[in-house]
C-alpha cells in the first residue's frame, strides 16, 4: 500500500500528518520525504543514517572536433537546453530533461551524455519507520528526476508478509510530497493507491484544496481529505466536501500544544498522548484501501465512502 500525502498550499500541516501517521502506522513502514527542495521529515524522526547516494542525470556533451554546427540537437530540443546559431552548440545543464534526444540526432555523432550531478538521496532508520529523503542541489532545477531517485528505493517485498496492508509494493510506504499542484507533485503521487489530501478551513486553504482536488481527480487516484486546525475558520471547507462527496478522514483540532510540539520538533502522538487515536483511526481507514475505494476519481463518492468520514 502507498499512501501519498499531499495539499494544495504550504503550512496546512502536511508533513504533521506524514510523519504522525507513519509512526502509528504499523510495526514497519517506509517514509519517502519527496519534498526534496525542503526536506523536514527528519527533524521529528530521531535516528541513524545508513546510507548516503549521489543522483545525477545525464546532459548532453559536444565533442566540437566532430560537430559541423549543423543545428539539428538544438531543433530537436524543445526546452532550449541546447542551442546552436549557426555556432558549436551551448549547453544549458539547469534546463536539460535528460532524455537523450539531442544525441539520437546528431547526424556526426557529437554528442555524448554525461552524468551531472543533482542532489543526494538519504535513508535512515528511526524505530520502525525506514526514512529515505532526497535533498535537491543548491542552483539545481530540476525536482522530479530526484523523486524518482527517492521512490526507486521502495521496498519490493514485505519483511512480514502477513503484516496488515502489505499490498503490491510489500512493507507499506507514505509518501510526503511538495506543497501545490505542480510537477514535482505529480510525480510524487503518480503510482499511489491513495492520496490524503492535508487542508485548513480558511478561504486559502479551500481554494487552493479545490486545485488539489481537481489535480488528484485528473490522475484518477482516490483520495480524502484532512482538515488540520479545525476552529481557526469557517465550514466552507466541510460543505465543499460534502458537495463533492468527498471524505473527510480526519479533523485535527486548533491546539496550541500541537504548536509547541511541532516547533520542538515533537511528533504529537509522542508529545500529547490523546492524539495517538486520531492517527490510530486514520491508519485503520487507510488499510482499508487495499479493498475499498476511499473515493471515486470520477467525483462520485463510492458505496463505502462512508467508512472513512467521521
Amino acid at each position: 500500500m502507498i499512501i501519498a500525502v499531499a495539499s494544495g498550499k504550504g503550512g496546512t500541516g502536511k508533513t504533521t500528518v506524514a510523519v504522525n501517521l507513519a509512526r502509528m502506522l504499523g510495526s514497519h513502514v517506509q517514509l519517502l520525504d519527496c519534498d526534496v527542495e525542503e526536506p523536514n521529515d527528519h527533524l521529528f524522526l530521531k535516528g541513524s543514517m545508513r546510507e548516503e547516494e549521489i543522483v545525477t542525470t545525464p546532459i548532453p556533451q559536444v565533442d566540437e572536433s566532430l560537430c559541423d554546427a549543423c543545428g539539428e540537437c538544438s531543433r530537436f530540443c524543445q526546452y532550449h537546453a541546447i542551442v546552436s546559431l549557426k555556432t558549436k552548440p551551448l549547453v544549458f545543464p539547469e534546463m536539460c530533461h535528460g532524455c537523450g534526444g539531442c544525441a539520437k540526432v546528431c547526424p556526426k555523432k557529437a554528442i555524448r551524455e554525461v552524468p551531472h550531478r543533482i542532489g543526494m538521496v538519504e535513508t535512515a532508520q528511526a524505530n520502525n519507520i525506514t526514512l529515505v529523503q532526497g535533498h535537491l542541489d543548491v542552483g539545481a532545477a530540476m525536482a522530479p528526476p530526484l523523486i524518482r531517485a527517492v521512490k526507486a528505493r521502495l521496498q519490493p517485498a514485505c519483511r512480514d508478509a502477513s503484516f496488515p496492508g502489505a499490498g503490491r509494493n510489500g512493507v507499506p510506504a507514505i509518501l510526503d510530497a511538495p506543497a501545490g499542484t505542480s510537477c514535482p507533485v505529480i510525480t510524487t503521487i503518480k503510482g499511489a493507491d491513495a492520496v490524503v489530501l492535508v487542508t485548513e478551513p480558511t478561504p486559502f486553504g479551500l481554494h487552493d484544496l479545490k486545485l488539489a482536488v481537481n489535480m488528484v481527480r485528473e490522475l484518477w487516484i482516490p483520495f480524502g481529505v484532512v482538515v488540520n486546525r479545525v476552529g481557526i475558520g469557517d465550514d466552507r471547507v466541510h460543505a465543499f466536501c460534502r458537495q463533492e462527496g468527498i471524505p473527510i478522514l480526519l479533523e485535527i483540532p486548533d491546539d496550541r500544544r500541537i504548536a509547541e510540539a511541532y516547533s520542538r520538533g515533537e511528533l504529537i502522538v509522542d508529545a500529547l498522548p490523546e492524539y495517538r487515536a486520531y492517527f490510530e483511526r486514520l491508519g485503520e481507514a487507510l488499510l482499508e484501501r487495499t479493498s475499498t475505494d476511499l473515493h471515486d476519481a470520477s467525483g462520485v463518492a463510492t458505496p463505502n465512502a462512508s467508512t472513512f468520514q467521521r
